[in-house]
């Protein structure tokens, strides 16, 4: 049996799944004690089933999304290594970096040493600025993180109890601007996220759940929970990840179809193209500034079924924040809920209360209950088709949707709009509409993103770089730099790339899971000297494949 469980900022979402089948589903009010929510919802799965008959529990958490959206974290200061070559001056004129003027090569070769006089001058702004956050980045860390390794124990020898995060540590890949921000909302998030996994291992603890436990990650994978909190950033968009996943999985194989998540504080939306998720190209997208985070193209639209709707003027206005529940739920202001329960599209909630919602907004403008709440369901599909029309302009510019356009031998858009998430129902079908496309609610659609983190596969990967003149080679993801053990030619780097992704495999305890791996990028370049050739560059990249471990079936109990 397997669980998935999506903690939201709204409800926490769990399903209980049982050889492709739902047996159960549960759906909870998401707590400030989040050991309540999961609680709750376990407890409601569990009726009746025996603890050891449990073998998976995978989870999807928005928070550290809406951390960092909310920036609802201590402040960082920034320690960054830029070398020669391009100045960063955008950086540089930043009030929480310092630059420092050591420097690696593009091969993992000291060129410019640490100056010692310099570490004490970044140790003092440090401590000028009352920072006790620090991200360490070096433009070539990947190549070498010695110099990294030695600001990182300067730092942390004089304040032991600061958290110093590296950059080599918070992302593989040499695009040294994505690396500072991984590095940066690592450290931001780093310890609000183990909160999160605390509640996580007592809620398991409590229930004598022994199963493993993954968390989702922005690409559709999942991660051991205790790796996980190694890289708290990886879990950016889970959310909206699983509602994708989700509807992979409600949806017949190989269906085309646009996703509409609809909550009670976002609306997310994806694409499912001929059965795989359309994956971002360029990584996530926090802001206006790229991660090196692998995420599907997702995109959240600050709108939901709880967002608070006020009267300005004489126009009606929703705001992106959520101040607790619908009126009609006990909640203090109007939102689009009680125009749904208002307008018989949806039976949430005490139908008195939602009516005197919206007499609270219309009645200073002349204008009837049921007016009212057709205008502001109609502004919430205005907000909402906008966003899917810009997408659409942002999606088919991305490598994996151009492929799909030209097996399709056309210039075509999906036709299928799949609504799921407690709003569903209530809005999808107009968004559909609007678009001229089909609306599809498939069955168990309020717990989609549940439904989509219990049947993630596990996923992983290595980027290895090597230098046969230098003899050395270097392991991204695990940070670790070492001798080459003899010749290397391009077949033997590529096994040497996978032995490592099953290393991490072993580590992680998901070898069981590896039954197929794929390379995704293999470079070769010559190092030329007085026109010899006296050595090779590799850049080999290996993965595990993305997608489902199941369809799911009809059929459960739904437990309020």
């Amino acid at each position: 049996m397997l669980i998935g469980i999506d903690v939201g900022g709204t409800c926490t979402d769990a399903v209980l799944l049982d050889g492709g089948a739902v047996c159960a589903t549960a759906k909870v009010e998401t707590q400030d004690d989040l050991l309540i929510s999961l609680g709750d919802a376990l407890d409601n799965l569990l009726k009746g089933i025996p603890s050891h008959k449990i073998e998976r529990v995978v989870f999807s958490t928005t928070l550290v999304t809406n951390l960092i959206a909310e920036k609802k974290y201590d402040p960082v200061g920034v320690v960054i290594m830029p070398g020669p070559g391009r100045t960063f001056s955008d950086l540089r004129d930043q009030d929480d970096v310092f630059c420092l003027n050591g420097a690696i090569d593009y091969r993992g070769r000291e060129i410019i040493p640490l100056q010692p006089s310099q570490m004490e001058e970044v140790l003092a702004w440090l401590e000028a600025k009352g920072y006790n956050k620090v991200a360490v980045i070096g433009k070539f860390s990947t190549r070498n993180n010695s110099h990294e390794v030695k600001v990182a124990d300067f730092i942390n020898k004089h304040h032991p109890d600061w958290q110093v995060e590296m950059g080599h540590r918070a992302g593989g890949k040499l695009n040294f601007p994505r690396r500072i921000a991984n590095t940066v909302l690592t450290c931001a998030t780093r310890q609000k996220y183990r909160y999160f996994t605390k509640a996580v291992r007592d809620a398991m603890a409590r229930r004598n759940i022994t199963a493993t436990v993954f968390i989702l990650k922005a690409d559709g994978g999942t991660l051991p929970l205790s790796a996980s909190e190694e890289v708290p950033v990886e879990t950016i968009f889970s959310g909206p990840a699983a509602s994708t996943l989700g509807v992979q999985a409600l949806t017949p194989p190989g269906e085309t179809s646009l996703v509409v998540d609809i909550g009670g504080t976002t609306t997310d939306l994806a694409l499912v193209l001929s059965g795989n998720p359309l994956l971002a190209s360029k990584g996530a997208k926090i802001g206006e500034r790229y991660t090196q985070v692998r995420a599907l193209a997702v995109h959240s639209v600050p709108v939901g079924g709880d967002s608070v709707v006020e009267r300005v003027g004489k126009e009606f206005i929703i705001y992106s924040e959520r101040m607790g529940p619908a009126y009609c739920l006990g909640g203090p202001m109007p939102t689009p809920t009680d125009a749904l329960r208002v307008m018989g599209i949806s039976q949430i909630g005490d139908e008195d209360r939602a009516h005197e919602a919206m007499t609270i907004l219309g009645a200073p403008l002349g204008m009837g209950v049921r007016e009212v709440a057709q205008a502001i369901v109609n502004l919430v599909i205005d907000m909402v088709v906008v966003e899917i029309e810009r997408m659409y302009m942002e999606w088919e510019q991305e490598p994996a949707y151009r492929v799909w356009e030209v097996i399709q031998k056309c210039k075509v858009r999906p036709q299928n709009v799949v609504g799921v998430g407690g709003g569903a129902a209530g809005f999808v079908p107009q968004i559909a509409a609007r678009l001229g496309c089909t609306p599809i609610l498939p069955p168990h659609a309020p717990v989609a993103n549940a439904i989509g983190a219990a049947v993630a596969r596990p996923t992983l990967q290595v980027n290895l770089m090597a230098d046969t003149e230098r003899q050395i080679y270097i392991v991204e993801e695990e940070g670790y730099q070492g001798q080459l053990a003899g010749k290397l030619d391009e077949l033997s780097a590529v096994e040497l790339t996978k032995s490592w992704l099953l290393k991490r495999a072993e580590k992680m305890n998901l070898r069981s899971y590896v039954d197929e791996i794929e390379i995704i990028n293999q470079d070769v370049f010559n190092v030329v000297r007085d026109w010899q050739t006296t050595g090779r560059l590799f850049h080999i990249s290996v993965q595990t494949p993305r997608g489902i471990l199941a369809h799911i079936g009809t059929g459960g109990r739904f437990l309020p």
